[in-house]
């Protein structure tokens, strides 16, 4: 099965100012996702980039950048299937690649480890699916069983509209729910060239992670947050005591 491994990359970032190509623990936060790209994906893993500073930086972290993204894909409300499309058709005619799966990564979740990514093209080729997402359970107060909204009346509620008091009390009794955590999401191309375009696909696996491996940097706090993980990474201070190999 051919990978294609696409980091995208938008410059631009307001919320936390160039947070990409910012150091994390001494390395540009786009390295992390490289490197286990490098080590976890076959086939070839490319970022999909509007700003050479960008492209500059990923190249010298080890990755390939075989364009900069067009404009009107790097706007604030492109969406990714769009972006995914576009590398997927520009590896397919320029490079003579064409792939059998594209893994979708994220860098602002550096967490990830190359065993995650062995594991979602695993369960992919046994599976037969359309794509395979990696998540973790939604626990206690995550799960939406426990979330509270208001209705229009402006009273607060279960998030079914349910009153609370019909609010189940203990957690062993919550349904199974499933948060995603942006380390991979593995998908057939043809998802992309749906009525739809979409990532998942009609038949989609769940690649369940340990919780520990959850980021999302979009705040100085995430930053803050994911910084910490990455140092118990670092150190092999994880669950369980060791990573897999």
């Amino acid at each position: 099965m051919r990978i294609l491994g696409v980091i995208p990359a938008r410059g631009g970032s307001k919320r936390v100012y160039k947070k990409n190509i910012r150091p994390l623990l001494e390395k540009p936060l786009i390295a992390w996702t490289i490197e286990a790209a490098c080590l976890g994906l076959p086939g070839r893993t490319i970022v999909s980039t509007d700003d050479p500073e960008i492209a500059e930086i990923a190249k010298a972290a080890g990755g390939e950048v075989p364009f900069i993204r067009p404009e009107q894909l790097a706007t604030d409300t492109s969406g990714i299937e769009g972006v995914l499309r576009h590398a997927y058709e520009w590896m397919r005619d320029h490079a003579q690649y064409e792939a059998d799966a594209i893994a979708l990564l994220l860098p602002t979740n550096p967490t990830r480890q190359p065993f995650h990514l062995r594991e979602a093209v695993e369960r992919m080729a046994n599976t037969g699916a359309d794509s395979v997402v990696a998540v973790v359970p939604a626990l206690a107060n995550m799960n939406p069983a426990w979330i509270l909204k208001r209705d229009t009346d402006g009273r607060v509620c279960l998030h079914d509209g349910e009153p609370l008091t019909k609010i189940l009390t203990r957690s062993q009794d919550l349904p199974p729910r499933f948060s995603r955590n942006d380390l991979v999401y593995l998908l057939k191309p043809a998802n992309l060239y749906q009525a739809t375009p979409n990532l998942y696909g009609d038949h989609v696996e769940l690649l369940e992670t340990d919780d520990f491996f959850t980021a999302d940097i979009n705040t100085e706090n995430d930053w803050f947050m994911t910084e910490q993980k990455m140092r118990l990474l670092r150190d092999g201070k994880v669950p369980g005591g060791s990573l897999p190999q």
